[in-house]
């Protein structure tokens, strides 16, 4: 059975070109052998993958457009490999050419050549994504010296002050505050905080 692995980091990029790719590359793919994941490369633990690697058998085929799609990691990369290895599933790297040779009964020289590639373009994968998370935080760190907010938009919560003057009077509790206004009773301390 030939399957395929497709991911991207976040939800609002897109897998249209890796589609693409692998279905030039195999056109007998079918549309539910297709399993894709859109989340981090830094750990294996995706929905998507774990349900795919689960169904995989001795024999089946999985195809990846570019091996920092499998994973970002490089030693997890290599222990996922040896995995498929392991249960005799051919993984194909579309942009690792060497796996997409069969060496008829050479495996010594395919493991070879494969690790190779593998332990170079997998330190590049990790370096990238180490590279990411240090722009990331240089971004929040300067974000944070102009003053310019990052993250999640402030709630605006326009009846806090009269319910948090009730609460005080003893007129309400805390829990009876929360539920008017909707939020939860972290949000409600905090709050109070910034108000004090």
């Amino acid at each position: 059975m030939i399957y395929s692995y497709l991911r991207v980091s976040s939800a609002d990029q897109n897998l249209d070109r890796q589609v693409e790719a692998v279905k030039a590359y195999r056109s007998e793919l079918k549309e539910e052998n297709i399993f894709a994941d859109k989340q981090s490369g830094k750990n294996f633990n995706r929905d998507a993958y774990q349900r795919m690697k689960n169904m995989l058998m001795e024999g089946d085929e999985v195809i990846i457009k570019e091996l920092d799609r499998l994973g970002r990691n490089k030693e997890a990369i290599k222990e996922e490999l040896k995995w498929f290895r392991e249960n005799k599933v051919v993984v194909r790297i579309l942009d690792v050419p060497t796996t997409l040779i069969d060496f008829n009964g050479q495996d010594w020289l395919f493991d070879m050549v494969n690790n190779i590639l593998i332990e170079v373009m997998g330190a590049i994968a990790e370096q990238e994504r180490l590279k990411i998370k240090k722009r990331q935080l240089e971004g929040i760190r300067e974000a944070k010296k102009k003053g310019i907010p990052f993250g999640r938009p402030k709630k605006e919560i326009p009846d806090f002050e009269k319910y948090l003057k009730k609460q005080k009077e003893g007129k309400i509790s805390i829990s009876q505050a929360c539920r008017a206004l909707g939020i939860s009773r972290t949000q409600w301390y905090r709050l109070t905080k910034e108000v004090a």
